[in-house]
């Protein structure tokens, strides 16, 4: 496992660090005696006699917090060792003998290669030597994707003003503006909105000529301060497709909305945007969000208490988030379906508006449910756009795989995919450098194929926002735990064999076609070609649970 893997991954660093008669503090099982082995990119530990063993494969990127548990005065079994914080709904921790230094020395490699910028090292991601057939950093050409939505219009356009990130340092390079906006007018709009990030087209409706823009706060302050230019521009997109009132999403609660005005934000007034109307969608802000997962990982890890774990996830406040973000999702895509344009913000607009951009544009345009779709989606609009880093059976062509696949390689560090804020700060090192995630996926693509994917051209999906439809993820959230076995269900299963089976009756059904088809061949007589059962009767046969 981990040498073969070594090979592959980590050819920088040709010594492993390796530490004998570590005592791992299991959650589940007690204290486990065995190895710890470390490299510039994990931390893997191997049981030494348990039954069964027990490893751990931790990517040090996944690190959040290393720490030292217990002093040289310490007394008492296993209380002297290394506490890890990881991002990934765990903790770990380790127990060391007190004589020699052993702690110091794994306490200094782990903080060294897990936190690698901090000591004038390169991230992993540009150390590793990856090989894929496939390149994934041509999945998504900002061109080919406004091209597939079907622009430019006469009432959109392409610009290129922001070639050298000057009007917008955390925007791409290649946007969509209404056709009427000068370049002037951008760079005047541009003053008005916080970080200089305008609203600028995501998605257009095909046929009724809607679209999805998205923006930052507009820096009105206390004095209330206006902005002729921003006005003019927001209406010039509310007439590109004679929406009545353009519908302003602002993300935040209408209280921090208010709040942001003291630091010089705000929001778009009635009084100023006459023919806008404004709609608070209520999401908190990024702090409130990860205090919320802080506790859902309280209650997950390590342990789950079966009899106050409906009171215990309701205190998280976890779903009532993930709530209101569909939900306004949902308003945005059911605006857009109707034929109304909207624009979407919160403060800086890179976290809030690009969840309900992204799941708006995931329940209109079917394309973005396929495996490659998605790929696209996410490096629109979360990576290119910036960003600090349920289930429908078949209207999605990917699985839960991908899902888990991207979260875990969001912090492992050993592709290129998600590093850095924003597109400015990658530049052509980063696709030069470093492996992109999806040559992993799309190199072996039917590991991530969802089997009961029906594809559905021009239908809209709409998810129900209540809290008595919505269910923790447990398969992420609680995956630790080995009460939670991660396996196929048993419905995919069955139909995984189904589809093997269909295609191997198919080319059987292929070579008598063959056969029969050759000149020198014996033809079937009628009696016995009769009496064959052919493969559609073969499948009708076969009892499936469904």
């Amino acid at each position: 496992g981990l040498s073969q893997e070594r090979l592959n991954m980590e050819p920088t660093l040709p010594d492993v660090s390796t530490y004998k008669d570590i005592m791992y503090i299991c959650p589940f099982s007690g204290p486990v005696k065995g190895k710890v082995f470390i490299t510039n990119y994990r931390l893997y530990f191997k049981s030494a006699d348990a039954d069964p063993s027990v490893t751990l494969n931790v990517p040090l990127g996944a690190i959040g917090r290393v720490e030292k548990m217990g002093g040289a005065s310490s007394r008492g079994e296993n209380s002297y060792g290394l506490d890890i914080t990881c991002k990934d709904m765990r903790n770990l921790r380790f127990a060391l003998k007190q004589e020699g230094h052993s702690r110091r020395d794994i306490f200094d490699i782990l903080f060294r290669y897990a936190f690698p910028l901090s000591h004038g090292l390169l991230l992993f991601a540009y150390l590793s030597q990856e090989k894929y057939e496939e390149n994934g950093w041509s999945v998504y050409k900002p061109m080919e994707e406004f091209r597939r939505q079907g622009l430019p219009t006469d009432k959109w356009r392409i610009t290129f003003i922001n070639d050298n990130y000057e009007l917008c340092d955390t925007y791409p390079t290649i946007l969509v503006v209404p056709f009427k906006a000068t370049e002037e007018d951008l760079r005047k709009v541009s003053t008005f909105r916080s970080r200089g990030r305008i609203p600028v087209l995501s998605w257009i409706h095909r046929e009724n000529q809607a679209v999805i823009c998205r923006c930052s706060q507009p820096l009105v302050g206390m004095s209330g301060k206006r902005n002729k230019d921003d006005e003019r521009y927001l209406d010039v997109i509310r007439e590109a497709n004679g929406t009545a009132k353009l519908t302003i999403y602002d993300a935040r609660p209408s209280v921090n909305a208010v709040a942001n005005k003291a630091t010089g934000g705000g929001y778009e007034g009635d009084d100023t945007y006459q023919n806008a109307e404004l709609v608070f969608l209520d999401i908190h802000n990024i702090h409130v969000m990860r205090e919320s997962l802080k506790k859902l990982k309280d209650i997950v890890y390590p342990n789950v208490e079966e009899s106050h774990w409906l009171s215990s996830l309701e205190s998280t406040h976890w779903l009532e988030h993930i709530k209101l973000v569909l939900s306004g999702a949902i308003q945005v895509a059911d605006k857009i379906s109707g034929g109304n344009s909207v624009v979407v913000h919160c403060s800086d607009g890179w976290d809030r508006t690009a969840q309900l951009t992204s799941l708006a544009m995931l329940m209109l345009d079917s394309h973005y449910r396929t495996l490659r779709g998605f790929q696209v989606l996410l490096e629109k609009e979360w990576i290119s756009f910036g960003h600090k880093f349920a289930s429908f059976p078949t209207a999605f062509e990917f699985n839960e795989r991908l899902l888990m696949t991207i979260l875990d390689h969001l912090f492992s560090c050993r592709f290129g995919t998600f590093l850095y804020n924003c597109e400015s700060a990658r530049d052509t090192n980063v696709r030069s450098k470093t492996v992109s995630l999806w040559s992993l996926v799309n190199s072996d693509s039917t590991s991530y194929l969802n089997p009961f994917y029906t594809p559905e051209s021009s239908r809209v999906l709409y998810p129900v926002a209540s809290m008595r439809h919505l269910e923790l993820w447990v398969t992420y959230y609680i995956r630790w735990n080995p009460r939670i076995r991660q396996q196929q269900s048993p419905v995919e299963q069955r139909y995984m064999e189904l589809l093997a089976l269909r295609d191997e009756y198919l080319k059987k059904l292929e070579e008598l076609q063959l056969t029969d088809s050759s000149p020198n061949s014996s033809h079937l007589s009628n009696s016995s070609a009769s009496n064959a059962a052919s493969p559609t009767q073969h499948i009708n046969h076969l009892h499936t649970p469904f």
